[in-house]
């Protein structure tokens, strides 16, 4: 509900002060009225004293909204404090407002003045905050008159007004400071683990959230007046433009973000230049705002704002019904608090809804909801796809079935634990593994239970090698071990028949009760043929040479079992 020119006057009660009433609202308490002359601001405290009893006044109603652009909104009420012991003060709860004065007089009759707002740097303030805040006449017993100047332009004003005892102010103050300090430290918390995640894992998904994020930060920071308050104070013409600037800016980055996220140009080459050509204007709109600041601008922006949210929306239900992304639904959550809560800030530009909760903190909230959700779904998205370009470089170098090595790999490493042997007296062996009951395990159970007595028998030979051993696949049903020294043929052996043993254990992965038969041929290396290639064809034709059915599962080559 917008408040136009007053046609009514209307009359006030003393607002009573005690030690037992903590925080007062002026909402029907106060009356207001709105100066439209072309020199509105030229209107002073006393001449407006002077025209009070002609003036059409009317009762301020909770949660109007009133259009003062270019416009001087005046607030009157009377007060008396029955102990002056403890200070009591007037608070608009609002940043970013322009100029904010409240004047009375004093004990003598002189005119006492306090001044706040964008125009004043906040450590200039009668009261240093986020808020306008006026400390009240020391008189006890004695109704004050007391008179607010407000002007604001662009942005309709609905800003709750409050008497505050000081005890009051400075718990609610706290309060805020507290819950505040949470939001932004975890703002920069996720920023800093975002960017040294883009950097240690060259993910741009990680980048990109980290200005999103920071991005985000700074806009609440300027909107909430913290800004003001911490990190510019004294830039009076950034403070003045920032408010609109820097969330305007974070909801380009974070459609941006989102377009890195979800790639709608896999699904729709339109919506992805949609989205593109939004962020441009989005851009190019709030460099017009900051350069020349107009009512028409900022409501531009608030549309802007609008139309990212929807896009934003359109853009994980796209990949949600039609992608392949397994992580998009937590990533879609991640998203959902924040644009359900950016929903109040945007109406309260669009004065679609007055200053609420909501409207001051709902973002913040929404902010804190998604930034721990979304982190942990880059995570879990990057390290999948970090798992799958590893699992494909590994496919030059590994069986893509069982994960052990390529014999091409085994023979390069064969060749050089044969070298440091010949030359160092470094003695190693090699031990061909022969699955025996593959054949009969596929032909009673079928491909997928041969494949699996594959995966569990090259897991079970890993587990019988150290760390520096080498396991690879060479054949069909062969394995070959590669035990680098210096070793000697008991550990070979030893080796060997753990093998074995650890291949008739049951197990769970096969049906039916099914175990592993190893059969094993162990080489002392060097031996009689001299290169890697003849070393191996030479131990795995001796396994392959055990019959099936041999009581032994092990054979010696060139040393004698014990």
């Amino acid at each position: 509900m917008l408040a136009c020119q007053p046609a009514r006057s209307a009359e006030l009660e003393t607002i009573g002060l005690t030690d037992t009433t903590k925080v007062i609202s002026l909402d029907g308490r106060a009356r207001y009225w709105i100066d439209t002359a072309p020199n509105a601001a030229q209107l002073g405290v006393q001449t407006l004293e002077a025209r009070a009893g002609d003036l059409p006044w009317a009762l301020r109603e909770p949660n109007r909204q009133y259009a003062i652009d270019d416009q001087v909104l005046w607030f009157q009420f009377d007060a008396r404090i029955d102990q002056a012991d403890v200070p009591w003060y007037v608070e608009v709860a609002a940043s970013g407002l322009d100029r904010v004065a409240m004047y009375y007089r004093d004990a003598q009759g002189r005119w006492v003045a306090q001044e706040a707002g964008d125009t004043k740097a906040v450590s200039d303030w009668p009261l240093p905050g986020r808020f306008p805040t006026f400390q009240m006449s020391h008189q006890s017993g004695q109704p004050v008159h007391y008179w607010l100047r407000i002007q604001h332009a662009r942005v309709t004003f609905s800003a709750p007004i409050a008497i505050h005892h000081l005890s009051d102010l400075a718990t609610s103050r706290d309060r805020e400071q507290f819950f505040l300090g949470i939001y932004f430290g975890l703002a920069v918390l996720v920023t800093i683990v975002a960017a040294v995640s883009a950097l240690a894992w060259r993910d741009p998904s990680f980048a990109t959230y980290a200005v999103y994020v920071a991005m985000l930060g700074l806009g609440q920071a300027a909107y909430l007046g913290t800004g003001a308050q911490y990190l510019w104070t004294n830039w009076l013409e950034w403070n003045r433009i920032s408010t609109f600037v820097l969330p305007a800016l974070s909801s380009a980055v974070g459609l941006w973000f989102v377009r890195g996220v979800t790639e709608p140009a896999r699904h729709s080459l339109t919506l992805d230049r949609v989205v593109l050509t939004t962020i441009v204007v989005q851009l190019l709109v709030t460099l017009a705002d900051a350069l020349i600041p107009a009512t028409y601008t900022y409501k531009t922006i608030s549309l802007l704002v609008l139309l990212t949210l929807i896009l934003v929306a359109i853009m994980i239900a796209l990949v949600w019904l039609r992608g392949s992304d397994p992580d998009i639904r937590l990533i879609a959550l991640g998203f959902v608090p924040v644009a359900v809560f950016a929903l109040f800030p945007v109406a309260r530009g669009l004065a679609l809804v007055p200053t609420s909760f909501l409207t001051r903190y709902g973002l913040p909230i929404g902010a804190a909801l998604e930034m721990p959700i979304l982190l942990y779904a880059l995570i879990v998205r990057s390290s999948r796809r970090r798992e799958a370009r590893v699992r494909a470089r590994a496919l030059a170098s590994t069986d893509p079935l069982t994960g052990l090595l390529h014999h091409r790999i085994l023979l390069v490493r064969l060749e050089s634990a044969l070298q440091r042997a010949r030359t160092q007296n470094l003695p190693c062996a090699l031990l061909g593994v022969r699955l025996v009951n593959l054949e009969a395990i596929g032909a009673a159970h079928g491909r997928e239970a041969a494949e699996r007595a594959l995966v569990l028998a090259a897991s079970r030979l890993r587990s019988v090698i150290s760390d520096v051993d080498v396991a690879s696949r060479v054949g069909d049903q062969q394995f070959a071990l590669l035990l680098e020294g210096p070793i000697n043929s008991a550990q070979a052996l030893s080796c060997a028949t753990h093998a074995v043993a650890r291949g008739l254990r049951d197990s769970q992965v096969l049906p039916g009760g099914e175990t592993l038969k190893f059969q094993v041929a162990v080489a002392m290396l060097p031996a009689a043929p001299t290169s890697a290639t003849e070393t191996l064809k030479w131990v795995m034709a001796a396994v392959n040479e055990i019959p099936a059915d041999a009581r032994k599962s092990i054979r010696a080559l060139n040393f004698d079992l014990p």
